[in-house]
């Protein structure tokens, strides 16, 4: 698991129209991530949409957000499409970079321990550095409550 201090792991993945889009092109601006399970179910529609309602509330703070799970490029096209979603997708189908982030590994579903993405969320320095990591999180409220450590972030940076 990441925490605060670490070096936010390289990537490089497409995004929903199959342009590679990597880590170093999205430094210069603080950066949310957040790893989620799959296109087009209820908590991930939700945490979508929470977090591209709040878009400009982010912008704002002077940060973007991209979303990342294993869904292919045209799930997330369709994603997009389909929930109106402003925030851009990228396809991670081997896994291996929300491995590097410590969002892929074993959790609980209905019982069960299985591998699977870990619901997870990190606030990004403008050089790379993690400024908080957050793992395991539920769908509800959580983009509202990134903004809020945000916020705090760069109130104690002041």
């Amino acid at each position: 698991m990441l925490k605060r201090g670490d070096k936010a792991p390289n990537f490089v993945l497409q995004n929903q129209d199959g342009v590679d889009v990597g880590l170093n092109d999205l430094l210069g601006k603080k950066l949310i991530v957040y790893f989620y399970p799959k296109d087009n179910t209820s908590g991930c529609t939700l945490e979508a949409q929470d977090f591209s309602g709040l878009l400009k509330d982010f912008e704002s703070c002077g940060a973007n957000i991209v979303g990342i799970s294993p869904d292919s490029v045209q799930s997330h096209k369709k994603f997009i499409q389909n929930k109106q979603l402003k925030v851009m997708l990228l396809s991670d189908t081997s896994k291996s970079v929300s491995t590097s982030y410590g969002a892929y590994g074993e959790k609980r579903m209905y019982g069960k321990v299985v591998q699977g993405i870990i619901r997870s969320t990190f606030i990004i320095d403008e050089g790379g550095e993690i400024l908080e990591a957050f793992y395991n999180v539920k769908a509800k409220e959580h983009a509202k409550k990134v903004l809020q450590r945000l916020i705090e972030i760069q109130e104690e940076r002041v």
